[in-house]
């Protein structure tokens, strides 16, 4: 009987150790979960819905206007937000009458408007000019009347994003693969 039990002890021991080598580097360094607070990115996610973030992608490569991340609030590091990249570092972004305007930056600037088909309802809001670091970038929710974001407390600086959404689990009716990213992001 000790010879069971000693078995069984071992077993839990190789599980435990497994678990910590195997999960706690996953969860540490490449993904974390992310539940869904709040109505700023409806229509795109809804409120308790849980996400997967990619943690390991922007160690790579930059960030891509139109993908959705988390990223910590600039004004409260402690709490997370979920919102859309609109401008990019150098860029400026304007928005007239509720239009997004981008003036981009390279060996050819050009002005593009932004097209967003993810915004159901886009009140005019006040008028805004934001001439991005080269470190920056300016977020918004899809849900633009009653989204905290880059119009209220500027750009957010590269350092406090955490990652891209990658997977919505949670409820399994919306299960998808980089949801709410745009064709080129995927």
């Amino acid at each position: 009987m000790w010879t069971k039990i000693r078995s069984t002890i071992w077993e839990i021991v190789k599980f435990v150790a497994i678990t910590l080598v195997i999960v706690l580097p996953i969860r540490t360094f490449v993904a974390q979960p992310f539940i869904v607070s709040g109505s700023s990115m409806h229509p795109t996610f809804e409120s308790n819905q849980y996400l997967v973030i990619d943690e390991l992608s922007y160690y790579f490569r930059e960030p891509i206007r139109g993908e959705v991340i988390v990223f910590k609030y600039p004004k409260d590091p402690a709490k997370h937000f979920i919102k859309r990249i609109i401008g990019l570092p150098g860029e400026t972004v304007k928005i007239t009458n509720g239009e997004v305007l981008i003036t981009t930056v390279g060996n050819k600037p050009e002005q593009i408007k932004l097209a967003e088909p993810y915004v159901q309802e886009n009140l005019a809001v006040a008028n805004l000019e934001v001439k991005l670091l080269n470190n920056e970038y300016f977020v918004l929710g899809d849900n633009r009347p009653v989204s905290l974001d880059s119009r209220i407390w500027g750009p957010l600086p590269r350092n406090l994003i955490t990652g891209r959404v990658f997977l919505r689990l949670l409820p399994p009716s919306t299960l998808a693969y980089l949801p709410g990213q745009p064709a080129q992001a995927k």
